[in-house]
């Protein structure tokens, strides 16, 4: 039974993971290519996914969390309530809210001080990421962002703007893999046998093969209603910004932080700028969408926090 939980987690943890939180890396990706076959897209993360699960098993001993699950150990009985967690985020992601799996998954393992902890990385990353891409696109805005600049593109210059997005979206793909492995293999050991690693790599990727066959599905909305996800440049300049960020800013302990709350607090920043310099007439639709998503990753903070607290109940 206790065996048999820890796979169904698995595999609940890992499609609500991927098919929540993909978006905000792959999102802009899908976007800007969406006249491209789906499994040439899929192909493309599927190796930089091996690529980055591999060399992490391999340099650290089996552990594919890159040590972000050092601090939260694989209980030693696995009771069904631990399921509780996965299953209201595989609910939440049908319903396409765009919640933190961090909080959601892996604050039902931590223990208290953990909690605070991530949630503390995870709204200073946001915070962050807001100011942060406010102040860049209130520089670049008008030179990437209007629509004087997207007619000037030429074919040549488009070619070079294709080349890189696929660059900065497969350096972003690796630092978001990094940072929510631990996510997706809460459930598993913390060092992985070599067909223990094998069977869950092609779990992922059937998983992965579905979503991008949906195009993203429900949570790939949120990403076409910001202002020009789909143009090419937009999309590499978001890319490259939220990767320099997960590098830079996750990478500062093993602590798991919420990757959502810095995509949020990106969106955030960009939109404000790109409405006030370009369309400050809409400024008011531009903070409605911002409340709306910043409203949604609170639901999940308050869910995920609700969750731990009644297996905790549970347990006594």
């Amino acid at each position: 039974m206790e065996q048999s939980i820890i796979y169904l987690g698995f595999l609940i943890a890992a499609y609500s993971v991927i098919a929540n939180d993909v978006i905000q890396t792959l999102g802009t990706f899908l976007a800007s290519n969406y006249k491209k076959k789906w499994w040439v897209l899929w192909s493309f993360a599927s190796v930089i996914l091996c690529a980055t699960l591999l060399y992490g098993w391999y340099v650290n001993q089996g552990d594919v969390s890159y040590g972000r699950l050092d601090t939260i150990p694989l209980p030693e009985d696995m009771p069904w309530w631990y399921l509780l967690a996965p299953i209201t985020l595989l609910v939440i992601t049908r319903l396409g809210i765009p919640v933190s799996t961090t909080f959601m998954i892996l604050s039902v393992f931590s223990s208290e001080v953990i909690i605070q902890k991530m949630i503390l990385k995870s709204v200073v990353g946001y915070a962050i990421a807001l100011v942060s891409a406010l102040l860049i696109y209130l520089v670049i805005a008008k030179h990437f962002e209007s629509d004087k600049a997207l007619e000037r593109m030429d074919k040549k210059q488009k070619r070079y703007w294709i080349a890189a997005q696929w660059v900065s979206t497969a350096f972003l793909w690796s630092q978001w893999l990094i940072q929510d492995f631990a996510n997706i293999f809460v459930f598993l050991p913390r060092q992985l046998s070599v067909s223990e690693l094998l069977i869950s790599l092609a779990v992922i990727l059937a998983i992965m093969a579905y979503i991008f066959n949906s195009r993203g599905g429900k949570i790939q909305k949120i990403v076409n209603q910001k202002s020009n996800s789909r143009n090419i440049r937009s999309a590499t300049l978001i890319d490259l910004f939220y990767g320099f960020l997960l590098y830079f800013y996750g990478n500062m302990n093993n602590i798991p932080m919420s990757t959502t709350w810095v995509f949020i607090g990106i969106l955030a920043g960009r939109e404000i700028a790109v409405h006030y310099l370009l369309n400050n007439k809409q400024m008011k639709k531009a903070y409605v969408l911002i409340g709306k998503d910043f409203a949604k990753v609170n639901i999940g903070l308050v869910v995920s926090i609700l969750i731990a607290w009644i297996i905790q109940l549970i347990k006594v």
